[in-house]
């Protein structure tokens, strides 16, 4: 089955040091960095292997998201996405690209995010955690949000590094991280974008998540239930979170080769929500290729997750 991923990142020599280092391994994490590097051998002979048709590519985390000096920040931005154009020219029919984008600034990043698109060919952002403490439901950032629904291109929000570390957190390094801090924060970041009102302000946007949707497929009703015991109300349906997850929110596969997993997302969100992804190069493409072959699907849905649902909503 053809295959279209939207996870797969890159880095630039520039942002080589902003480089989240997700092990203790040091083979593993060299090979990490050779792959992120490397357009050509490694990646075109993994893509042709697996049945991955298109990558739409995207600078690693955290890139410039945490960096303090705002400037800096929008010019390695801006220069990784000209980096990348020139990577996606190379290979138009195998690559495309997500805009890195400086979120320091919400207005830079919106002009940014439209150069990329309208110049650049991009198909949207992907947008590395929080910046500095800052959240993407703060009104600093309505601009950008204006400019997205305008162009409308999805904003995929991925993982990046917690603005501090919790005490639940304390002495237990094994659960940072991959293992289970970026979940739990990619998770409540998305979540304030639907109970903050964000996406009820730009019904228009879409954003995507990866990892089989952070767990918030799995927790639908108790956020329907939750939400209306805190306001001491009953909301009207098209109101309720799982009405506006299931309207504005996508998800990918990536890093949860499960079929019970993505059995149950498919059930939440329906089969026009789910997409294929691998997460490289920190997931292995021959196993996340083999689950989405051999899940229990029809061809028809296997079809949709694969390519299909990817091609609509990123227009490739």
């Amino acid at each position: 089955m053809r295959k279209i991923a939207l996870e797969e990142h890159f880095t630039t020599p520039e942002l080589a040091a902003h480089v989240a280092r997700p092990t203790h391994s040091d083979a593993l994490f060299a090979d990490v960095e050779r792959r992120l590097a490397d357009f050509d051998a490694l990646r075109l002979e993994m893509m042709d292997r697996t049945g991955i048709a298109r990558m739409v590519l995207s600078v690693t985390t955290p890139g410039v998201q945490g960096l303090r000096d705002t400037m800096e920040a929008i010019r390695l931005a801006r220069n990784a996405n000209d980096f990348l154009a020139r990577e996606v020219s190379r290979r138009p029919d195998r690559y495309a690209g997500f805009a890195h984008l400086a979120l320091q600034d919400a207005a830079a990043a919106a002009q940014e995010l439209e150069r990329a698109v309208r110049d650049l060919g991009f198909c949207g952002a992907l947008i590395n955690g929080q910046t500095n403490g800052h959240y993407l439901d703060e009104e600093r950032y309505l601009p950008f949000w204006e400019r997205v629904e305008e162009l409308g291109v999805p904003v995929y929000l991925h993982p990046g590094a917690m603005a501090d570390q919790p005490a639940m957190f304390a002495h237990r390094p094994e659960i940072g991280g991959p293992v289970w801090a970026w979940t739990a924060e990619t998770a409540a970041h998305a979540l304030r974008l639907v109970l903050g009102g964000t996406l009820t302000r730009f019904p228009g946007v879409r954003i995507i998540l990866g990892h089989m949707g952070e767990t918030l497929p799995f927790l639908l009703w108790r956020l329907d239930s939750r939400r209306q015991f805190d306001l001491g109300e009953t909301l009207p349906p098209e109101a309720l979170p799982s009405a506006i997850i299931r309207r504005s929110i996508k998800v990918t596969t990536s890093g949860v080769c499960d079929p019970i997993a993505l059995a149950a997302t498919l059930q939440a969100l329906g089969e026009d929500n789910v997409m294929f992804s691998v997460d490289y190069p920190y997931e292995d493409p021959d196993i996340a290729a083999a689950f989405i072959d051999t899940a229990p699907l029809s061809e028809e849905v296997r079809a949709k997750i694969c390519h299909g649902n990817a091609e609509r909503l990123l227009g490739l």
